[in-house]
């Protein structure tokens, strides 16, 4: 259990005050043609469409602009595989602290290239999320940084948060809310708002087969680490559940979906082919997670939160080109 404060309502409401001025409201769009083909109606939360192209910038926002003077003075570190150090970086040059992002070698490209565009210094090293953490944490104790969790952070949940604000004052009646679990802050923060207000909505988590470590954990009601997180969906890849988004979310989460890499590859042409829109692959989990359970769905109003469209061309260009 998290020695933490969690996230109440009424932070994500304060929140939603103090990052209005530098986000985007994102378009919560009503999709015919994928709501014909699956049978319920499609309700994309289009998160892509946000600053740095994903919904993660509300939380860093939120947190960057609450630093201490010491803590502002100092700067801040952290570790990400591309959206969460965007966001951090995205902040900190908004409020002129110095930031460094620690990411683990063979990042996506794109997103490491769009870090150090925001001003923010890059620390490349490591394999996978976890090792680029600990070299975060290290800088901290060495530099005197204030090291940023990228889920245990109550002020990052309550800032992602606001998208379940926006879900609910455009679409009062909304029956279940699908939702991307990397760390969990979103799955947290929009879960804490939607149950809050329309408690018999279901919130329902995503994660993929190969990054299961939070499903597990949320299932036994204790950490389960997996010995990898080797899924091409970057924003899904953590072998570690988070303390404190894991207590929210076994409070605010009614059901798990695991998705496939197949199944994230296909939900993310057809996002191209009948949405005409860009998804990477954690942003079209929750697509994928519909299509698999769409009997359960039926007739039902659904939104899909489409997280980021931080993909990279290459990969894009490969996926569409290739077809089960």
């Amino acid at each position: 259990m998290s020695m933490l404060p969690r996230p109440t309502y009424r932070d994500v409401l304060r929140a939603r005050r103090r990052i209005s001025p530098h986000v985007v409201r994102t378009q919560l769009r009503y999709y015919p043609n994928l709501s014909r083909m699956l049978g319920f109606e499609v309700h994309v939360k289009h998160e892509n469409h946000q600053i740095t192209g994903a919904f993660k910038v509300r939380g860093g926002i939120n947190l960057v602009s609450q630093l201490s003077p010491e803590e502002r003075e100092k700067g801040v570190v952290t570790a990400s595989t591309g959206n969460h150090g965007q966001s951090i970086a995205y902040a900190s040059r908004l409020f002129g602290v110095r930031a460094v992002i620690c990411v683990p070698d063979g990042a996506n490209p794109d997103k490491v290239e769009a870090i150090r565009g925001y001003g923010a210094e890059i620390v490349e090293e490591g394999r996978g999320f976890n090792e680029a953490r600990l070299n975060a944490e290290r800088l901290a104790r060495e530099e005197g940084f204030r090291y940023v969790h990228s889920g245990d952070e109550p002020h990052l949940i309550a800032g992602v948060g606001t998208i379940g604000l926006e879900i609910i004052e455009d679409l009062p009646e909304v029956d279940a809310v699908i939702i991307p679990v990397g760390g969990g802050s979103g799955a947290a923060g929009i879960g804490t708002v939607v149950k809050a207000v329309s408690p018999k909505t279901q919130v329902i988590g995503v994660q993929a087969e190969r990054a299961q470590s939070v499903y597990l954990s949320w299932r036994k009601g204790e950490i389960v680490p997996t010995d990898s997180a080797d899924t091409m969906a970057d924003g899904l890849a953590n072998s570690r559940a988070f303390q404190l988004p894991l207590d929210i979310m076994r409070d605010v989460v009614d059901d798990f979906v695991i998705v496939t890499e197949e199944e994230m590859m296909d939900a993310i042409r057809l996002y191209v082919e009948k949405a005409h829109t860009i998804a990477e692959g954690a942003g079209a989990a929750p697509l994928a997670a519909a299509i698999k359970i769409r009997d359960r769905l039926k007739g039902k109003r659904v939104v899909l939160e489409l997280s980021g469209g931080n993909i990279t061309a290459q990969m894009l260009r490969d996926i569409l080109c290739k077809r089960r």
